[in-house]
């Protein structure tokens, strides 16, 4: 997935592309409206992340001619601009979320996350894939190489955000807050638990591994080379 940040500022736009690059995406800087918004309408970017002060032109005159020239590409407004009257702006320039500075990335990256898959279309997704590897989600059910496999409940929603976030290192406490859906002591061995076991169902009796572990960092699940 490529995302554009518009930012003006190297320093966040280095801490957001490097957030974004480790969580899988690939990014692209532009450090100035102009240049944004002549990358945003010339290539296929599949979102952007505009700050509304920039130099050149501004984030919202931005958005708005883009906007004007048929682009619909979801566009995260991130700003210091914070009060209602603000947000509302920007949401009714055209932008479809606004995030006011400072953020804590996890939340970017969950409204990253919600933008792509409203812009998907189609519906929700019922299958999904990795490899050999199928999940089926309506009757809850998972193969490898044609072969059934059976999970527990757990181990099922670990697998599953495993697989919605192929190639992406999914860290420990990604996993403790979307499976669980509360917070445990991040030193719990309580996910290293359950990847062992789910490792061992879907990857024991084949040649090549899926899920691997990215040390010091959390665990991937990505198609064989």
């Amino acid at each position: 997935m490529r995302v554009l940040i518009v930012e003006d500022d190297e320093e966040t736009a280095g801490y957001i592309a490097k957030g974004l690059k480790e969580s899988g995406y690939r990014p692209t800087v532009a450090t100035d409206g102009k240049e944004g918004l002549l990358m945003a309408a010339s290539e296929d970017f599949d979102l952007a992340i505009v700050d509304r002060m920039l130099p050149g032109l501004d984030g919202l005159s931005l958005v708005e001619t883009l906007r004007g020239t048929g682009k619909e590409l979801p566009i995260l407004f991130l700003s210091a601009m914070g009060s209602v009257e603000e947000r509302v702006k920007g949401l009714r320039g055209g932008a479809d979320d606004y995030l006011v500075k400072p953020f804590a990335f996890s939340e970017l990256l969950a409204r990253i996350e919600v933008l792509l898959r409203r812009g998907g279309g189609g519906g929700a997704e019922t299958n999904l894939r990795v490899g050999d590897l199928e999940m089926d989600l309506l009757s809850r059910s998972v193969r490898r190489g044609g072969k059934p496999i059976d999970l527990q409940p757990r181990e099922f929603k670990i697998l599953e955000y495993l697989m919605r976030n192929t190639g992406r290192v999914v860290t420990r406490v990604m996993l403790l807050e979307n499976v669980w859906d509360y917070h445990f002591d991040p030193q719990t061995n309580v996910v290293d638990v359950h990847i062992s076991r789910l490792r061992q169902k879907i990857d024991r009796d084949f040649d090549k591994p899926l899920l691997h572990t990215v040390r010091g960092a959390g665990y991937r699940l990505r198609e064989p080379d």
